[in-house]
C-alpha cells in the first residue's frame, strides 16, 4: 500500500474515500471507450448513417453541440455547486441523466440519424458535467504536492473501467458474429451493458465520497443562477490575478482538442483508413486503454517529481509523434505503434492537466474553477473533432491530411504552456479572497 500512502492525502481523508472518488473515473470510462471511441462511433458512421459522405461530420457535429452546451453551462453550475456545497448532489443527478440517455441509444437503428444525434448530444452533455464535478473533489482529497499522483490513481484506475466495459462488449460481439447476428442487433446490447456498468459502479462513489465544502450563507438570499453568475463575474474581473490558470486554459483548448480527435475518431480512422475489422478495432482500443492506464498512473508520480509543466509538455511532444506516425501508416502493424504512443500520452496528458488545474484553483472555488477548466476542454472538443471532420470533408474524405493537421493543435498547446509559471499560479490560488 506504499504507492497509496496516506501522506499524499489531506488530513481527515481516508483511503476508502479516494477509492470511492476513483470509482467514478472507473464508472464513466466505459462511456467514452465503448460509446464515443470503439463501438457506437463506428456504428453511427457505417450502420446508422450508412457511410454517407457527411456521416463523420455529423458525428463530430453532434459531439461539438454537446460540448458547446457544456461550455456555456458548466462554469455557472460549478459556481452554484460551490455556493451551496452541492457538488455531490449535482453529480448524482447528472450521472442518472447520462446512464438513462446512454441506455436509450439502444433504440437507434439503421437510418435513425436524428434520434442517435439527439441522444449523443444529451448523454455526452451529462457525461461532461459529471466529469467536471468529480474533478472538483481532487484538491479536497490530495495534498498540493501530491495532486499529480492522486489524479493519476483516479485516471489510471478509470481506464480499467473502460477496459471492463469494452472487454465484456468484445466478448459478446465475437459471440454474436459467430452466431451470424448483425451489428444492428449486437451494438444495442453493448450500449445497455455500458449503461449498466456506469450506473452500478458510480453507486460506490456516492456511498464513499463526502461533500466537504460548506455552503455560503449569502447564496441563500439569491436565486441559484443569480448567485453563480455574480460569482463568475467577480472571478473574471480578477482574471489578472489568476493569469497562469488562464494560460493553462488557453493551452488546454489546443492540446485537449487534439486529444478529443484521438478519443472520438480513433475507431473511424482505424476502420476506414487502415482497414481494421470491428473486432480488431475493439482489441486496439482495449490495448490503448491498458497503455493509458499505465501512463496515467506512472506519470502522476513522475509529475510530482519533475514538475507539472515539464511532465505535461513531454506528453504533447509524444502526441505530435503519434499524429505523424498515424498519418504515414500504411499497415495495421505501423498503426499499432501510433496507438501505443497515443495510449501512453492520453492518460498522462489528461491526468497532468487535471492536476495542474487543481493546483491553480482557490480552495473555496473548486467547482467554479473546474467549471472553467471544463469550459476550456469542451471548447477544445468542439475545435478538434469539428476541424478534423471539416478537413476530411473538404479534402474528399482524406483523413490522413486531417490527422496530420492535428499536430498543429498540440504544437500551439506546447507553445502556450511555456507561458505558465507553476509557483506563481499556486501562490495566486492560496491568496484568493
Amino acid at each position: 500500500m506504499a504507492l497509496f500512502s496516506r501522506e499524499a492525502l489531506n488530513p481527515g481523508v481516508r483511503r476508502r474515500e479516494v477509492f470511492g472518488w476513483a470509482m467514478y473515473d472507473f464508472a464513466n470510462s466505459g462511456y467514452t471507450t465503448v460509446i464515443i471511441t470503439a463501438v457506437f462511433a463506428a456504428y453511427f458512421v457505417g450502420g446508422i448513417a450508412q457511410k454517407a459522405e457527411w456521416a463523420t461530420f455529423a458525428w463530430t457535429a453532434a459531439l461539438s453541440t454537446s460540448y458547446a452546451i457544456v461550455m456555456l453551462t458548466m462554469p455557472s453550475l460549478g459556481a452554484w455547486a460551490d455556493l451551496r456545497a452541492a457538488k455531490k448532489k449535482l453529480l448524482m443527478m447528472v450521472t442518472a441523466g447520462c446512464v438513462l440517455s446512454t441506455a436509450a441509444l439502444a433504440l437507434a437503428g439503421t437510418g435513425s440519424v436524428a434520434l442517435a444525434v439527439a441522444l449523443i448530444i444529451l448523454s455526452n452533455t451529462f457525461y461532461a458535467w459529471g466529469e467536471s464535478l468529480t474533478a472538483a473533489f481532487l484538491p479536497e482529497l490530495a495534498r498540493p504536492e501530491s495532486l499529480g499522483k492522486v489524479s493519476g490513481w483516479g485516471w489510471g484506475f478509470g481506464y480499467f473501467g473502460g477496459m471492463l466495459a469494452l472487454g465484456i462488449s468484445l466478448g459478446y460481439v465475437l459471440w454474436a458474429q459467430k452466431q451470424g447476428i448483425p451489428a444492428s442487433s449486437f451494438v444495442p446490447v453493448t450500449v445497455l451493458l455500458t449503461a449498466a456498468i456506469y450506473g452500478s459502479a458510480s453507486l460506490v462513489t456516492f456511498w464513499l465520497l463526502s461533500e466537504r465544502a460548506q455552503p455560503n450563507p449569502a447564496a441563500a438570499q439569491q436565486s441559484g443562477l443569480q448567485a453563480s453568475l455574480r460569482q463568475l463575474q467577480q472571478t473574471f474581473r480578477q482574471a489578472r490575478r489568476y493569469r497562469d490558470f488562464m494560460w493553462l486554459l488557453a493551452c488546454a483548448v489546443f492540446y485537449q482538442g487534439g486529444v478529443a480527435v484521438a478519443i472520438t475518431l480513433a475507431a473511424i480512422y482505424a476502420e476506414q483508413v487502415i482497414g481494421f475489422e470491428p473486432q480488431e478495432t475493439m482489441v486496439l482500443i482495449f490495448v490503448l486503454n491498458l497503455a493509458a492506464a499505465g501512463g496515467a498512473f506512472a506519470w502522476g508520480y513522475l509529475q510530482d517529481r519533475i514538475g507539472h509543466k515539464l511532465a505535461l509538455g513531454s506528453t504533447l511532444v509524444g502526441w505530435i509523434a503519434t499524429c505523424v506516425i498515424a498519418a504515414v501508416s500504411t499497415s495495421k502493424g505501423q498503426f499499432w505503434w501510433a496507438a501505443a504512443i497515443a495510449g501512453l500520452c492520453m492518460g498522462s496528458s489528461q491526468s497532468a492537466g487535471r492536476a495542474m488545474a487543481g493546483l491553480f484553483a482557490p480552495p473555496r472555488q473548486l467547482g467554479e474553477f473546474f467549471g472553467l477548466w471544463t469550459f476550456a476542454i469542451r471548447l477544445a472538443s468542439v475545435i478538434g473533432p469539428l476541424s478534423y471532420g471539416a478537413i476530411a470533408w473538404a479534402t474528399g474524405g482524406n483523413q490522413r491530411i486531417a490527422i496530420l493537421s492535428t499536430t498543429v493543435l498540440f504544437f500551439v498547446g506546447l507553445v502556450l504552456l511555456l507561458k505558465v509559471d507553476v509557483a506563481r499560479g499556486r501562490a495566486a490560488a492560496l491568496q484568493a479572497p
